[in-house]
This record gives C-alpha cells, structure tokens and sequence, in this order.
C-alpha cells in the first residue's frame, strides 16, 4: 500500500472507524486505567460508545466532505458518554471543523492542515473543560498537537507529522503520574490520554499500513500496565483531597454523575457553567447553535438541573449515575481479576426486564417501582405497580429512566418507589421534569416496597397514597442477607471473606453466619419480639430450598405468619421484613 501525502475524505473515514475499532478493542485495558477522576472503570467503555455514535452517524451521511465532517461531528456531540466521552467528542468536533474547509476546499487536506486539525482539537478539548487539570487526555493532546505544528512547520510529510504527534503524546502520557498525584500512587497512566493515542495510531495505519498496537496480553497485563489492586484504587483516590492542584482535591467526595442535553441559549452558557461550578466538579460542556452536552459531578442532583431552568434552558434525556455505586463494584471487578475468584455479592446482574406501561386502563394515581429481579417485578404487577423498572444494588436507573416510565403510565398522578436508598435522590427530581403530580414514597427496600403496596389505591391522589404508604413502611423491620467479600471487624463481631451476613437497616451488620438461612434466623432472633405479626420472605439468587425451609420452621416456632415471595433478586439470597 502506498503511504499517503494527503488526507482526503475517505482516509479521514477509515481513521475514524479503525479508531472506533481500536477502542473497542482495548477498553478493558483502558478501563483498568481508569482512577480519575474516579476509578470506576468506564473510561474506554464510555470512549467506545462514543465513537460507536460517531460511525453509526458515518454509516448514515454521504461520502462527501461536508456531510463527513458533519457526521462527526454532530455524532460525537449527541453520543457522547461519559466525562471522557464528552472530552473526545470535543477532540473529535475541533478536529474536523478544520478538516472540514480543507476537505471542501480542495478534496485533500495537507501534513500541515492535518496539525492545524490536532491543534484545533486540543484547543476545543481544553475550552470544554471548566477547570482543566494537567496530566489528563488535555495534557497528551496538547502535547501531540505542538510537536505536530512544529514539524509541519518544518515542511515535514504527513507521516512524519503523524508520527512525531504519536511520539509526544505517548511520552506526554508517560510523564502524566508526574502531573497527576492520583496517577502515580495508584500506578497507572491516565486512561483518557491512552484512548486518545488510538487516533494517532489509527491514523498512522490507514496513512502507511502501521500496525495497530495488539489489545492484550496476557489477561493480567495490559501493555505492561499491571492491573490496579482495590487498595491501590482507594489509596489513589484518597489522595485526590492531597495532590497539588486545587481544582482536583474534591472530586472524590462527589457522588453523582449528571449528563444531560440542554437547550439554551448560547449568550447565557457561560452563566450556566458559572452556576455548575458553585455545585460541583469535572464540569464538561460542549455544543453550541442552542444544543449542548453537559456533564458535572456533583453531589446536588436537584441543582444540577434547576441550574439550566432558572436560565429558561430545557435539559432532556437527563442520566444520573451514582459513582460511589460504580466505584464499588469496580472494586470488586478487579479485586476479582486479582483473586481469580468471584463472591456471590461480586455477580453483576442484569436488570429486571422493563414492564409494558401501555394500554393499561386509566387510574388517579399509578405507581411506578423500581423491582431488582424477574419475581419481584411480576410481583409488582400482581400488586397494581402500573411501571416496573429494572434496578436495585449496584444497577441504579436514571432519573431519566424513572421520567420515561412516569410519563407513559396512564395516570396523572404517580407514587414513586425507589426501593434503593441510592435511587431516592434520581426520584426526587422527575416531579420538576413532568407535567404529571409525582410523589416519592423513599423505600429503601423490597420488602417497604410490598408493604407500602398493600395500601395502594388507584383511586385515591399521590398524596393520600403517599401518606398512607409511608405509614405502612413506618412500623416495619427490613433486612438482607448476603456474602462478604472482604475480611473486616464488625460490632456483631469478626467477619470473615466468604461469611454470611445479616444486615438490619439503620444497625448494619447483626448476624454472621455460615449459611444465608442460618444468618435469616440469626437476625429473625434479635429482631422479631412480641409486637411482630408477620415475616415476609423474599426469595432471590442463591437461596437453597433447604435454607427457605429452616427460616419456615423457626418462624413457625416463633409464633409467627410467614410470606414467602420468589423475588429472584440478585446478590441477595433473602431480603426481610418483620411487622
């Protein structure tokens, strides 16, 4: 194959899907980079979908410049996920707007508009970003971009433009630990920066037939990158509160990733990112024309979106994820990796099924639940629930999530039931995002979820519902058993990795025990006195038949009724409630 002088449309097309591949290719490795600005192990998977965006976008316009360019860019702004999707989506769109004129211009576009491209793309990726930290994806685009001027500058070829891009940016990303505090205890490069270098690596192979770097070997190594222990990963996001930028000292604390597209006006975006910094951190806004991608950390979900209402902005398609949730089960992922084993409470599940919310008749008042298992969603149903969205431990929906549920119930007024205590936030917001009267009844639990339903009346309004169920959960006892994963000490005693534990909310840790039915009846035994009635027993993931019948015969011992429901929930064998 013959290398190329010139960049011309279909080049530029490979590039971005070669990259795509590459990405693809090398998440795991890239998201085992992945501590900051916290290490939740979605930098190259978010990178991945974003460029997914982009090529389906591609797949779809003309061959044309223009309509390329245009791809790209308009692709990389609507698909972009994530902190580090958003920064490349900028990458992406700064790139080609340059490209763009050379490309219409003149069919071709040369070594030194091919810098001027990387340059255009460093300076949008840093213009996105409220507060740039250095020893990030900024850092190693900027570095590339410069040694790519300078050579061009020289009258170098388009290869050696390229390589001389490749070359600085991989050192650029080297020297990050040294910028970054975060980087350097944990022992790793920063995560972004290595996605980035793709783009030069696809580009050196679609410009001379380069070779693209091989994704991994072997599964506990990555580029000689070791992976991450989980004590290296709370040991570098500590010392976030200790590094030397004062931009960064935060970030840990924050717990809430919010995303959403906002229409507003592009003379007031400089005061909607003036009011996001006043509420949290990784700020990321890009778009412009009236449409923007917006992200923020922050722990203030309510602010996060009353900030574009208050400027007469409309903010869709909001996404909230709980980063100390994904940082938790990454945590176990790689602590897995290390191991070489899985606890019970490692699984990561899917998600209950979404529940058909249309042609049911119409109600005053629905409800929408959110179920963490096959059982309990059809219990749910059984029991009115209008919506049943698929969540729970570690898997918790968005507020837009809930929102489209709510707004497609047949109902104008609607109880929310979290059933998560890490949900209650996302549910707080969709009364401000609907027409409809929304009313959050904060269940933590499945079993508050059951007893608030046995009050439910279709026919009464969300405040009489709400009131009414928020009775029934007040005079209940919840629990859960499940596996630890990790040796710690307790105020019910020494626990051991692989022991099983009963959890009683607002007393933590009551039972540890060998078996999840031997740890039921421990807790049964602290908690159920005179007063209680009745037990309900919800059956999930792991649960043996020889466990469910020991809880039955000391409940019928005790005096007591017994429920026995088939939640089918994951990570957790039971889930209790006393009444």
């Amino acid at each position: 194959m013959p290398i190329l002088e010139y960049l011309d449309t279909a080049a530029l097309r490979r590039t971005v899907t070669t990259f795509r591949d590459a990405v693809v290719a090398h998440s795991d490795r890239i998201n085992r980079l992945n501590v900051y600005p916290v290490p939740d192990g979605d930098t190259g998977t978010n990178m991945a979908r974003t460029l997914d965006a982009v090529v389906e976008e591609l797949d779809e316009a003309a061959d044309e410049a223009g309509a390329t360019c245009d791809a790209i860019s308009h692709g990389s702004l609507m698909g972009a996920r994530g902190n580090s999707g958003v920064i490349l989506s900028q990458i992406l769109r700064g790139m080609s707007a340059t490209l763009r004129q050379a490309l219409v211009d003149s069919t071709k576009a040369s070594a030194s508009q091919v810098a001027d491209a990387l340059v255009a793309a460093s300076s949008a990726a840093y213009q996105a970003v409220l507060k740039p930290i250095e020893g990030t994806i900024l850092t190693v685009v900027r570095e590339s971009a410069d040694a790519a001027k300078r050579v061009a500058a020289e009258g170098a070829s388009l290869l050696d433009v390229l390589h001389a891009a490749r070359a600085a940016g991989g050192e650029a990303l080297d020297h990050t630990p040294e910028l970054l505090p975060v980087l350097k205890d944990a022992g790793v490069v920063d995560a972004g920066g290595a996605g980035y270098l793709l783009l030069l690596d696809a580009a050196l192979n679609v410009v001379a037939d380069e070779p693209l770097p091989t994704p991994e070997v072997p599964a506990d190594v990555s580029a000689g990158v070791p992976v991450v222990a989980p004590a290296a990963l709370a040991a570098s996001h500590e010392a976030a509160h200790d590094g030397a930028t004062p931009s960064d000292s935060s970030v840990a604390d924050l717990r809430y990733e919010v995303m959403y597209f906002l229409d507003l006006d592009d003379a007031r975006i400089d005061e909607f990112k003036a009011s996001w910094s006043d509420i949290g951190d990784s700020i990321v806004v890009v778009g412009g024309d009236g449409l923007w991608n917006c992200h923020v950390h922050t722990n203030d979900i309510g602010a996060a979106i009353e900030s574009a209402l208050t400027l007469d902005g409309r903010p869709k398609k909001i996404r909230v994820t709980d980063l100390f949730g994904e940082v938790a089960e990454e945590h176990e992922r790689r602590e897995a990796a290390i191991t070489g084993s899985m606890g019970a409470s490692a699984t990561i599940p899917g998600r209950a099924p979404p529940r058909s919310v249309v042609g049911l008749p119409p109600v005053t008042c629905a409800v929408v639940a959110v179920a963490s298992g096959h059982g309990l969603a059809e219990l749910f149903v059984q029991l009115g629930v209008q919506g049943v969205v698929g969540g729970g431990q570690t898997l918790n929906p968005s507020t837009a999530e809930l929102l489209d549920f709510v707004e497609h119930v047949n109902a104008d007024e609607v109880v929310l039931l979290p059933n998560n205590k890490n949900i209650i936030p996302a549910a707080e917001q969709v009364d401000a995002l609907t027409d409809k009267r929304v009313v959050v009844v904060p269940t933590v639990s499945m079993p508050e979820a059951l007893a608030a339903l046995v009050v439910y009346d279709p026919e009464a309004d969300a405040t009489a519902n709400a009131t009414e169920m928020a009775d029934a959960v007040e005079g209940l006892t919840t629990g859960e058993v499940t596996r630890a994963v990790r040796d710690t000490n307790t105020d019910a005693g020494p626990v051991a990795e692989g022991d099983w534990i009963g959890l009683v909310r607002g007393d933590g840790i009551v039972a540890i025990e060998q078996s999840p039915g031997a740890a039921v009846v421990a807790m049964l035994s602290k908690f159920a006195g005179d007063s209680h009635e009745l037990v309900t027993l919800v059956v999930g993931e792991g649960a043996t038949g020889e466990d469910t019948a020991t809880i039955e015969r000391w409940v019928a011992d005790a005096g007591l009724e017994i429920e026995v429901h088939d939640g089918g929930q994951p990570l957790y064998p039971y889930l209790v409630g006393i009444e």
